[in-house]
């Protein structure tokens, strides 16, 4: 993979804007990332959309999504969506204003004809013109879609074209990392076919509700939602984070749910299946935490030679939908574990996703910041420090780690057990729940304490 250090994320821009007409949509993108390194003008794709109404509304979707605040509704600004071309695919991703949501609209190969679909990763512009024009697109017989500029037919710009920023908020790329890592914890949990999807889809309130909550199972009829924990059950907080989903149902021909293994609240996701395409729909555990907060990769980055690891599987990427880590073991000398060590930091700076319905990794790239898992994780810097300033001891009870941690005026011990397995610590943080939103600062300085004394 050919370095990705060219354009700095806060510099890119918009040279031109989507525009779509009743027979042709076409997809302005920002400065992209490819196997090639950086290119001003990428083209993804040229061709024809064999359900251009399914990949409108998905898109439309995601645009709803980005622009709604579903903690406290609010209806806010623009954010320009996060695009890779898989060679196969195209994936588009988004969250919403709040970070609560994450969605990704896959249009598969068999929705694409005409041409070749490239690789690489970039933003793509889905302006307020862009979306009106996207409603109004029906089941056309032949639809254009051109992703990208069709290399010398705009040698000349129009008049009327503009230069604006990306709209890309630096906490997605905290969010995408925490997603991967999330959604890789995630099963199965059930499957709706078409009529009972689209039932469960009827239902669901609208974004502007709020507090909804319910145990969601399948029943011999479709399904069942339930106040309390049945069997087989997930559970759903705020099932108004759902509501852009509605958009599609004309074309819902199923409906899979993913919960968490052991069956209790948490992260969820629902992917929705279309003709020739999937929308991903994942949402945290309540409406008013966001991905990005969520520090679920904070003990991954804290391996030895974790960043290592990365660099060796990140020159071996190349835009795959589905990473091969037996491949990857194989081509660079690592471990099974060390690979995956390294796709953990990869995740981390939005290099990396998961896809539940393959049950792997995909790869995407974004603007390199060596710092930015750095400023994202900051309770790995703490607990790295904490080791380096020889504040980690063993206690006094078997298991027992002491951490002297605090200020000279104010000083503090925590006490951490079990930090190989279920860690425990006496810090306020761990005490009053923060412990779900992964270990704390003291608990990942003895985990990093213990593998060094190893």
């Amino acid at each position: 993979m050919a370095s990705a250090s060219l354009i700095p994320m806060g510099v890119r821009g918009f040279t031109t804007a989507s525009s779509a007409t009743q027979d042709r949509l076409e997809l302005a993108l920002a400065p992209a990332l490819t196997p090639d390194g950086t290119v001003a003008s990428p083209s993804f794709f040229h061709g024809f959309a064999t359900e251009p109404q399914v990949l409108a509304r998905g898109l439309l979707s995601l645009a709803d999504i980005t622009a709604t605040r579903y903690f406290k509704y609010t209806p806010t600004t623009q954010r320009d969506p996060v695009l890779t071309a898989h060679g196969d695919r195209l994936r588009a991703e988004v969250f919403s204003a709040c970070n609560s949501v994450y969605a990704r609209l896959d249009v598969l190969g068999s929705g694409l004809d005409g041409g070749e679909v490239a690789r690489g990763t970039t933003n793509v512009d889905i302006g307020m013109a862009t979306r009106r024009a996207l409603a109004s697109i029906g089941r056309n017989e032949l639809f254009h879609l051109d992703v990208g500029r069709h290399g010398l037919t705009v040698a000349t710009l129009s008049a009327a074209a503009t230069e604006r920023p990306v709209e890309m908020p630096d906490r997605w790329v905290h969010a995408l990392g925490n997603v991967a890592e999330m959604h890789r914890r995630l099963e199965r949990a059930f499957t709706l076919d078409r009529a009972a999807a689209r039932t469960l889809l009827t239902s669901i309130p609208a974004a502007t509700a709020a507090g909804s909550a319910a145990w969601l199972a399948p029943t011999a009829s479709g399904f069942r939602m339930a106040p309390r924990r049945i069997p087989g059950a997930v559970h759903v907080h705020g099932l108004h984070r759902l509501s852009a989903l509605k958009r599609l149902l004309p074309h819902v021909t199923g409906l899979t749910v993913y919960g968490p293994a052991d069956g209790e609240p948490g992260t969820t996701a629902f992917e929705v299946e279309l003709r020739h395409a999937r929308l991903l729909l994942g949402i945290t555990e309540e409406a008013w935490r966001g991905f990005s907060g969520e520090g679920s990769l904070v003990s991954a980055l804290a391996e030895p030679d974790a960043t290592g690891h990365a660099a060796l599987v990140s020159a071996l990427l190349a835009f795959e939908p589905v990473i091969d880590v037996e491949r990857l073991r194989l081509e660079s000398g690592l471990t099974t574990a060390e690979v995956e060590s390294g796709l953990a930091v990869l995740a981390a700076s939005g290099r990396v996703g998961w896809d539940v319905h393959a049950r792997a990794h995909f790869h995407r790239e974004l603007p390199d910041d060596p710092e930015r898992v750095t400023r994202g994780n900051p309770r790995v810097s703490a607990a790295r420090r904490l080791v380096a300033q020889h504040l980690v001891v063993p206690g006094v009870q078997p298991g027992e780690w002491l951490v002297h941690a605090g200020t000279r005026d104010d000083p503090a011990d925590y006490s951490v057990r079990g930090a190989d397995g279920a860690a425990r610590c006496t810090c306020t943080w761990q005490l009053t729940g923060g412990g779900d939103r992964g270990p704390c600062k003291h608990v990942l300085a003895v985990q990093i304490m213990m593998k060094e004394i190893r």
